[in-house]
């Protein structure tokens, strides 16, 4: 029996120093350093900050016909340059042409009663003036002359309508412009009011661009910009920020910017890439170029992981990206100079996670 109760008792110790172990390891772990790459933050010398745009038209409208028809002919297609009045397709105008000889044949019965109501209240009036016909008769005859004089009118405006739908068979140019979409073929039956191409105006031109939200904020109406050319820099033109967007886009928190081009430059091509590079010296910031890798996307939004040397701890910080070019996250501003980032691991740490680094790596 005590024997038993000797080996009881060395059990339980050591079950007890077992487990002083393992919860001795587990907050080691804790509270052992993480290590982890960074960098410290550098300015961009001397470096332009622009943001990629295309060249889209400032006017542009959805052309079709007037009236259902089937159509047989188109005269353009995608990429042609359009003149005023110039027939860009046509609808089969067969019924429209039996309309107008329709109502050209009401006009003329029309005119026919009018005649004959005409000659019928003269004859009335010269036996009213004799006394043979009574004042009845010729109240009657007037008033059938008023009601011919009535239905020739009505005739002649079904006649002008006719004819002014016979016009909408043509599809014609209302300005000078560039057909950017086709979207009915021949032989298609279309509809009064459906879409058929899509016509831009080309003498005002705007370069449209995303712009960050947090550099949008700062910007004012009528800002001047300088536009370059992607494929040839030598390019260049300047324009007047136009309109800006009143809400960031939910996924990429960019405003879409509207610059309107000050001179009409053939090179500035529709569909064109372009930089749009602010000219004010207000709107100067510092640009950050820092690895893509240390960029954290959280909730629809991007952060980065600020490291604080002297407690050796980590913070998200909430950042804006310009652009993205070859692995390059291009910050416009928000970051200060000097502020060391995680560039790797990001995803695996947490708010106020201690952390180890090489303060000479990276700098």
């Amino acid at each position: 029996m005590r024997r038993a109760l000797v080996l009881l008792s060395t059990a339980a110790v050591v079950c007890a120093l077992a487990g002083c172990n393992a919860e001795g390891d587990a907050t080691k772990a804790k509270t052992v350093p993480r290590p982890v790459l960074s960098v410290v933050v550098k300015p961009q010398e001397d470096q332009d900050v622009g943001f990629a745009g295309t060249i889209q038209p400032r006017f542009q409208t959805d052309r079709g016909f007037r009236v259902l028809g089937r159509l047989i002919s188109r005269q353009v297609d995608i990429g042609d340059v359009v003149a005023p009045g110039q027939a860009l397709a046509q609808i089969d105008p067969q019924l429209l042409d039996l309309t107008v000889r329709g109502s050209e044949a009401d006009l003329a019965k029309a005119q026919a009663q009018l005649a004959n109501a005409s000659a019928a209240e003269a004859r009335i009036s010269t036996l009213f003036a004799k006394q043979i016909a009574n004042q009845a008769d010729l109240d009657t005859a007037k008033q059938s002359l008023e009601a011919a004089s009535a239905g020739v009118k009505q005739a002649q405006a079904s006649l002008d309508k006719a004819r002014e739908q016979r016009g909408y068979a043509a599809l014609t140019a209302d300005e000078a412009g560039v057909v950017t979409s086709v979207n009915a073929e021949v032989g298609q039956m279309v509809t009064a009011g459906q879409k058929v191409m899509t016509i831009a105006r080309t003498d005002i031109r705007e370069a449209v661009v995303d712009i960050p939200d947090a550099t949008a904020r700062s910007l004012r109406q009528g800002e001047p910009f300088a536009i370059r050319l992607q494929a040839d820099p030598s390019v260049t033109a300047t324009g007047k920020l136009r309109e800006i967007g009143p809400q960031a886009d939910a996924a990429t928190r960019t405003r879409r910017v509207k610059i309107t081009l000050d001179q009409s430059v053939d090179a500035f091509r529709l569909g064109a890439t372009v930089t749009v590079l602010p000219t004010m010296p207000a709107a100067a910031q510092a640009v950050f170029d820092i690895p893509a890798a240390a960029l954290l996307e959280r909730d629809g939004k991007t952060f980065v992981w600020l490291l604080d040397p002297g407690t050796g701890t980590v913070r998200s910080f909430a950042v804006e990206v310009a652009e993205r070019i070859n692995g390059k996250a291009r910050i416009v501003g928000q970051l200060t100079a000097g502020a060391r980032i995680v560039v790797a691991g990001v995803n695996s740490l947490s708010e106020g996670q201690s952390v180890k680094f090489d303060e000479g790596a990276a700098r």
